[in-house]
C-alpha cells in the first residue's frame, strides 16, 4: 500500500511543473515540534513529530523544492532576482520553545530560512492558553533571551503574530467569543466604534513591534494573523507600521507580485510525507457546494428560550445533513413580500428585529461545520427613510407607475439608494463572521422598467437626450443594448457591494440567484435584467432556482433536463453552477415530499449538476427529512471534496 502511495505522489511530482508559475511560491505553517505526538489524534492537533519534520525537510530536498526566505520573496517583487521553482518558505507560529530546542537544529542541518512568528504578550508570562487538553504557562514559549539569540541567526525572520490578539472577544450580547482582529467588541451593551476599533489594532500591533524592535534591534517586516483573520483595515495598519508581508491562512500559491494576505498550508494532525506532498502538488480542486437556504424569520422568536431552542435544533439538523454550505437569511420579511422591513443586525438605516445574525452565523460556523453566506436583497428594502422617488417605477400607457405584485425595490440608477443599499452592507460586513455574499432574486427588471427619474437620466446619458421608451419598441438594437446596460448596472451595483463588504471580509464569494426563465425563455435581459452568461463571469456561484412549479411547469423531469443541458453548455460553468431546488409548493405552501426530493438531486447529479441547494429549510417542523437530504446532497455520504 506504501509503495502505491508513493507512486501515487511520484506521477504528482512529475506533473507539478505545470502548476507552478514564475515567482510563486507556497507556505507551510507549523506550530509546536515534540519528540513524541500520539499519532494524527494528538489532543494537540498543531504539534508534529520531530522525526515527522525531519521527513518533511527531507522530502523537500529530494524533490527539488527550494526553501527561500522572505528576503528571496522581497527581493522577487521588486524584480531583483526571480524565484527558483518550486519555492517554499517555512513558518512556525506561536513562539513555543521547541523552536529553539528542536527546529532551529534542524534548520541549521538542511540550511533552511524560516519565519518565526511571537506573540509578544506571551513571551516570559502566563498566557493561560488552552491547547491540546492542557494549559500553557510561560515555560512553553520563548524567552526573551531566546528570541535575542534566535533573531540573531541569519536564517531566521522573527514575525509579529500581534501582542494581544491571538484571543477571542466578546462580539455580539448573546456573549460569542470571536477573532479580536476582525471583530468588533460588545460590552456594556453597545458595539466599538470603527474608529475605536482602528485604534485598538494599531496599538496592539505597534506594541508588538516595539517590543520585539527593542529586544532585537530589527523592526518586523512580517506580520501572521493570529487564526489568519485579518481585513483591510488591519492590512493598512500593519503596512502603515512597517509589516509590508501579511500571512494568513488557506491553501494554494502565492505570487511574489502580492504579499498583503499570504496564504499558508496549515500543518496538522502530525502530517507524514505523503499528505505533505498531497497538499503541495495537488492541483486546486473544485469546490463543492450543498446548501441549505435558511430563513431567520423561522428562528426569530419573542421568547428568548423558544428562539435558543430554535438554534439548538438548526445547528444539529445542519450537522447531521452532511452539507458544506449555508445561505443565512440576514433580513427581515414577516410580510413575505420580498422586501427587508428590518434587519437581523446591527446598523444605520433599517429597525433592527433582533441581534441575531451573527450569533446563528458563528454557530453554525463553529459548531456545525459550514460556510455561512449572507443572504440580503440587492434592490428590495423599506422604510421610513425611504424616499418614494427612489423606488423602481415601470412604464405603462405613459404612466409612472410602481408594480404593486413585486418586492418595493429600490433604483440602481439612484444614487441616494446606492448609498443607502452599500451603507447597509457595510454594517453587515462589520457585525459579522461571514463567509460570502448571496444577492437575492429581487435584482431584476421586466420590460417596462426601470422608468424611475434617476433610471431615465442615466438613459439619456449613455443613449442620448432624446432618449425615451417608444423608441424601444421600434429600435430592436436599441432595445437589446438598454437591456444589457439594465442588467450591467445591477451587476455593478452588487460588485460595489462585495467591495464595500471585502474591506472587512476580504476573502468573500459572491454567489446571485438566477431565475430559470432566464435559461428556458427568450430575451432574458429584456425580462428579467438577467445574463447567464454575464454572471457566470461576475460571480463566484450563480444559484438558479431550479424550481419547475414555482415556474408553473407541469413536466418536472423535462424541465430540469432542459436547464442541466442549457446550464453547462458554457465552458465556464464548472464549479460555479449552483441548482437551487424548491422543498415547499407555493403559493399554496404545500410541502414536497422528502423522497422526491433526494430522488431529483440524485438525478440531476447523474445530469452533471455538482452543486446542490434547496429553499426553504424548515428546522422547526423538521422538513425536508433529514435522511432523505443525506442520501440526496451529503458531501459525508458521497464524499466528493468539499473545499473551503
Amino acid at each position: 500500500m506504501r509503495s502505491l502511495h508513493l507512486i501515487f505522489l511520484f506521477s504528482l511530482i512529475t506533473t507539478a511543473s505545470a502548476l507552478a508559475g514564475e515567482n510563486q511560491f507556497q507556505v507551510l505553517a507549523y506550530h509546536d515540534v515534540r519528540d513524541v505526538v500520539a499519532g494524527d489524534y494528538d489532543p494537540d492537533q498543531y504539534a508534529i513529530s520531530t522525526a515527522n519534520l525531519i521527513d518533511h525537510f527531507t522530502w523537500l530536498r529530494l524533490n527539488d523544492f527550494n526553501v527561500v526566505s522572505i528576503d528571496d520573496i522581497l527581493a522577487a517583487r521588486r524584480g531583483e532576482r526571480p524565484l527558483p521553482d518550486r519555492a517554499v518558505l517555512i513558518t512556525i507560529d506561536d513562539g513555543l520553545r521547541s523552536v529553539a530546542t528542536h527546529v532551529l537544529p534542524l534548520l541549521e542541518l538542511f540550511d533552511y530560512s524560516a519565519v518565526v512568528s511571537i506573540v509578544t504578550d506571551w513571551i516570559e508570562s502566563d498566557p493561560g492558553v488552552s491547547q491540546g487538553g492542557h494549559t500553557l504557562t510561560r515555560h512553553d514559549f520563548l524567552t526573551w533571551d531566546e528570541v535575542r539569540e534566535i533573531a540573531a541567526h541569519e536564517l531566521v525572520e522573527i514575525a509579529s503574530h500581534s501582542h494581544d490578539l491571538h484571543r477571542g472577544i466578546i462580539g455580539n450580547p448573546q456573549g460569542n467569543e470571536q477573532p479580536a482582529t476582525v471583530t468588533a467588541r460588545f460590552a456594556d451593551g453597545s458595539y466599538e466604534s470603527s474608529e475605536a476599533y482602528a485604534t485598538r489594532i494599531r496599538r496592539d500591533l505597534e506594541e508588538s513591534a516595539v517590543q520585539i524592535e527593542t529586544v532585537t534591534g530589527v523592526r518586523p517586516r512580517v506580520m501572521t494573523w493570529p487564526f489568519g483573520a485579518f481585513s483591510e483595515v488591519t492590512i493598512n495598519i500593519a503596512a502603515s507600521l512597517g509589516m509590508e508581508v501579511t500571512l494568513t491562512l488557506g491553501d494554494g500559491a502565492n505570487e511574489a507580485s502580492d504579499l498583503t494576505a499570504v496564504s499558508r498550508h496549515l500543518i496538522e494532525a502530525n502530517p507524514g510525507v505523503g499528505e505533505l506532498g498531497w497538499s503541495l502538488l495537488r492541483p486546486e480542486p473544485l469546490a463543492t457546494v450543498r446548501a441549505a437556504q435558511v430563513d431567520l424569520d423561522y428562528l426569530y422568536d419573542e421568547d428568548p428560550a423558544q428562539q435558543e431552542e430554535n438554534l439548538g435544533r438548526l445547528l444539529d439538523r445542519v450537522r447531521a445533513m452532511g452539507i458544506t454550505h449555508v445561505f443565512l437569511q440576514a433580513f427581515a420579511d414577516p410580510d413575505a413580500d420580498g422586501g427587508a422591513q428590518a434587519l437581523y443586525f446591527p446598523n444605520r438605516y433599517l429597525p433592527v428585529r433582533a441581534d441575531l445574525f451573527n450569533r446563528v452565523a458563528w454557530q453554525l460556523k463553529t459548531r456545525s461545520e459550514v460556510l455561512v453566506f449572507a443572504w440580503l436583497p440587492l434592490l428590495s428594502y423599506e422604510g421610513d427613510g425611504i424616499d418614494p422617488t427612489w423606488r423602481v417605477g415601470q412604464r405603462v400607457d405613459d404612466r409612472l407607475v410602481v408594480d404593486p405584485e413585486s418586492e418595493p425595490r429600490l433604483s440602481p440608477f439612484s444614487s441616494e439608494a446606492r448609498d443607502l443599499i452599500n451603507g447597509i452592507y457595510v454594517d453587515l460586513a462589520r457585525h459579522a463572521q461571514i463567509d460570502g455574499l448571496l444577492f437575492h432574486d429581487d435584482g431584476r427588471f421586466n420590460e417596462f422598467e426601470d422608468a424611475s427619474p434617476a433610471a431615465l437620466e442615466a438613459y439619456r446619458q449613455r443613449f442620448g437626450e432624446s432618449f425615451d421608451f417608444d423608441q424601444l419598441e421600434t429600435d430592436p438594437e436599441l432595445q437589446a443594448e438598454w437591456s444589457t446596460f439594465r442588467s450591467n448596472a445591477l451587476i455593478e451595483l452588487s460588485h460595489e457591494l462585495t467591495a464595500a463588504v471585502s474591506r472587512y471580509r476580504p476573502a468573500i464569494k459572491t454567489a446571485r440567484n438566477l431565475f430559470a426563465t432566464a435559461l428556458l425563455e427568450p430575451e432574458p435581459e429584456l425580462r428579467l435584467a438577467q445574463s447567464y452568461g454575464a454572471f457566470l463571469d461576475a460571480y463566484d456561484y450563480v444559484a438558479i432556482m431550479a424550481m419547475p412549479r414555482f415556474e408553473g411547469y407541469e413536466n418536472s423531469e423535462l424541465f430540469y433536463d432542459r436547464l442541466a443541458t442549457l446550464s453547462t453548455a458554457p465552458a465556464d460553468h464548472h464549479g460555479k453552477l449552483i441548482f437551487e431546488l424548491q422543498t415547499v409548493d407555493w403559493p399554496g405552501g404545500t410541502p414536497i415530499d422528502s423522497i422526491e426530493i433526494r430522488d431529483t438531486m440524485r438525478r440531476l447529479q447523474s445530469l452533471g449538476i455538482r452543486n446542490l441547494a434547496y429553499y426553504p429549510d424548515d428546522f422547526v417542523e423538521g422538513h425536508p427529512d433529514v435522511e432523505a437530504l443525506r442520501e440526496g446532497m451529503s458531501v459525508a455520504v458521497f464524499p466528493l471534496e468539499a473545499i473551503r
